[in-house]
């Protein structure tokens, strides 16, 4: 007479996998909804820069004169922010630059800086605008 398995031993695996792949998806689904939190790194005349009730991330942004630097601006905060409505500004007087995004989006832009230098950048729709630190930074310029 032959012995019938049991299907405990399927099912445990059945389970295991539901598990893992289910983890797997939230694992993924969660670095989607996290990833304009990332640190990203500046490369060549291109930056992404980001920007909520706390500030700038990066601050300090880099260029070389008389070439073109592609920002793109990543705005975290919500439309639900009692100050501003969530939305945010890149403003560089000195260079001619005020560039707006809304809340829980991106955009990029592109400027060509044309002399070198120090250069103050900021957001002035909300949070005490350009007087409050956090909301400005700077762009420095090589010649």
């Amino acid at each position: 007479m032959k012995k019938l398995r049991s299907s405990k031993p399927v099912l445990r695996k059945t389970t295991a996998g539901l598990w893992l792949g289910g983890l797997t998806v939230l694992a993924l689904a969660l670095g989607l909804f996290l990833k304009p939190y990332f640190r990203t790194a500046q490369s060549g005349q291109g930056a992404v820069i980001r920007i909520s009730m706390a500030g700038w991330e990066p601050n300090t942004l880099y260029a070389k004169a008389g070439q073109p630097i592609t920002v793109n601006m990543v705005n975290l905060d919500n439309q639900f922010h009692t100050d501003g409505g969530g939305w945010h500004n890149f403003v560089a007087e000195d260079l001619s630059v005020a560039e707006r995004v809304g809340p829980n989006q991106s955009k990029t832009f592109t400027f060509t800086p044309n002399k070198p230098g120090e250069f103050l950048f900021y957001c002035d729709i909300c949070c005490g605008g350009k007087d409050n630190p956090f909301m400005r930074g700077k762009l420095v310029v090589n010649g």
